[in-house]
């Protein structure tokens, strides 16, 4: 299912205007999928799905456990994905787009995106 949301972003850089891309279903679908990749990850790791729900919406927590489970991501992605978090990025742009001001840049978030779907697809696909 991430992959297919990873495909909907990547769709939705595209549409719209040239030069405005839908911004927000954009980075709503990309957060998901990002959201989806380290989910997997930790359900193949081993945690619960009841686990997972606990953290909510949170993307340092989400990438402290994914790192505890063997995820090796760059510096910069890493602080992108605490910043979503401590802005509760993934919870304004679903509910309250209009508010995102401090929404992360797209390239930043598709580069974020890139990464962990990259990373996490080879530590799947490795011995668990």
């Amino acid at each position: 299912m991430a992959d297919e949301y990873r495909t909907a972003a990547h769709a939705l850089l595209t549409a719209g205007q040239r030069g405005k891309p839908l911004r927000a279903p954009f980075c709503l679908s990309a957060l998901h999928a990002i959201e989806l990749y380290l989910n997997a990850l930790l359900l193949h790791r081993g945690c619960t799905a009841r686990s997972l729900r606990g953290l909510q919406h949170d993307f340092a927590k989400r990438a402290k456990q994914a790192a505890d489970g063997g995820l090796v991501l760059r510096r910069r992605t890493a602080q992108h994905l605490a910043t979503v978090a401590a802005t509760r990025e993934y919870v304004v742009t679903r509910y309250g787009p209009e508010m995102a001001a401090p929404a992360s840049q797209v390239n930043r978030l598709s580069a974020s995106l890139e990464e962990v779907a990259k990373k996490v697809k080879v530590l799947l696909a490795g011995p668990g």
